[in-house]
C-alpha cells in the first residue's frame, strides 16, 4: 500500500517513544511505501487534495532515523491510507486540515477519521459518558468555574484544547490563584477552560490505555515525577508496566463500539482510579512503552486492524 502521514517534523521525534515512528517503521516492515509531509503543505487545488513532502525510508538509528527523498507533490486521493498525526493545539489550523483531508472519503482511508476528530476530540468526547467521568465542568465565564470550585474543593483546571500536560493546574481548597489563571488563559484565547475535580489516585499514576479498532490491547502506567500533580511523559511521567483492571475494561466496552463506528482505529484513553479522564483520537502515544512492556506488536494490531478495512 501507499501511506502518507501528515505529522510533526519527523527529523525532531524520539525514535524510542515516538508512536508515528512505530507506525511507519512497522509499515515498512509490511512491503508499504511511505511518504511523510506536514500540515502546513497540506492543500485543496481546483478540487484535488495534495501535499508537498518526501518519500520517506526509517530505521532505527536516532539522529539517521528518516531518509527523505526529493521534495514533491503528490494527490492524496493516490494513496490507500493517510494518517493524521500531527499533535494538538487543536486550533483552527488543526481543524482545516481535518476539513481538506474529509474530503478524501471514497478514495484514501485517513486515520483517525478526520470528521469524527474534528467532531470528538479528546477532552469532549468524555460528555457522552458522563457516570465513567469525574464531576466536570467547561466554561470560559469565572463565576461558574468559581461554582464549581466552591462545591468540590480540589480541582484541576486545563486548557480545553492543549496536549501533554501543558497548561495544567490544581487548585486545592486552600488555593487563591483561580482569578489570576483565568484572567492568564482568557487574555490569550478565547476557548473556554475544562475543569474537573481532583481525583487523588493520580498518585498512584495516570493509565493510558490503548484501543484498537475499539478493544483494548493493554495498558501502561504514568507515575507523576515527585512534587507534580501532571503525570504526563511529555513533563517528566515515569511509565510503568501494569494490567487493565475490570473497571478498565468496562470503560473499554462502554466506548469501545462508539470509537471503531466512527472510524478512531488508534485512540488512547485516560484512566485515574476508576475514571475516565480523557480520550485522545487526534495524535495518542504510548505504543512503543506497551510494546516494550508487554512484549506485544501493538504497531501491527493496528495495521491489521487497517487492512482489514480495506479488504
Amino acid at each position: 500500500m501507499k501511506i502518507a502521514f501528515q505529522m510533526d517534523p519527523i527529523g525532531a521525534v524520539n525514535i524510542n517513544a515516538d508512536s508515528s515512528f512505530r507506525l511507519a517503521e512497522e509499515a515498512q516492515a509490511r512491503g508499504h511505501s511511505l511518504f511523510f509531509y506536514t500540515p502546513d503543505h497540506l492543500a485543496y487545488q481546483e478540487g484535488r487534495i495534495t501535499a508537498r513532502g518526501h518519500d520517506l525510508t526509517v530505521q532505527r538509528v536516532q539522529g539517521d532515523h528518516a531518509h527523505l527523498g526529493p521534495f514533491r507533490d503528490v494527490d492524496l486521493a493516490d494513496f490507500d491510507v493517510v494518517w493524521l498525526r500531527q499533535d494538538p493545539p487543536f486550533d483552527m489550523h488543526y481543524i482545516t486540515s481535518t476539513h481538506l483531508l474529509d474530503r478524501l472519503k471514497g478514495h484514501a482511508l485517513v486515520v483517525n477519521d478526520p470528521f469524527w476528530v474534528r467532531n470528538y476530540p479528546e477532552k469532549l468526547m468524555v460528555l457522552d459518558f458522563p457516570d465513567l467521568t469525574p464531576p466536570t465542568t467547561i466554561a470560559r465565564d469565572l463565576d461558574t468555574i468559581k461554582a464549581f470550585k466552591a462545591k468540590h474543593g480540589d480541582i484541576i483546571l486545563k486548557p480545553l484544547y492543549g496536549n501533554g500536560g501543558a497548561g495544567v493546574f490544581r487548585l486545592d481548597t486552600n488555593d487563591r490563584n483561580l482569578g489570576s489563571l483565568h484572567e492568564l488563559f482568557t487574555g490569550f484565547s478565547r476557548e473556554p477552560l475544562i475543569v474537573q475535580k481532583f481525583l487523588p489516585a493520580v498518585s498512584k499514576g495516570d493509565k493510558r490505555v490503548i484501543l484498537v479498532d475499539g478493544a483494548a490491547v493493554g495498558a501502561i502506567n504514568r507515575v507523576p515525577a515527585e512534587g507534580e500533580t501532571r503525570s504526563n511523559m511529555h513533563v517528566g511521567g515515569r511509565p510503568e508496566k501494569i494490567g487493565l483492571t475490570q473497571r478498565d475494561q468496562e470503560i473499554c466496552d462502554a466506548i469501545g463500539p462508539l470509537l471503531r463506528e466512527k472510524g478512531q482505529v488508534f485512540v488512547g484513553i485516560d484512566v485515574i482510579g476508576d475514571y475516565l479522564t480523557e480520550i485522545n483520537v487526534t495524535s495518542p502515544t504510548g505504543i512503543q512503552e506497551l510494546e516494550r512492556f508487554d512484549g506485544v506488536n501493538i504497531a501491527e494490531k493496528i495495521w491489521q486492524a487497517i487492512e482489514a478495512r480495506l479488504a
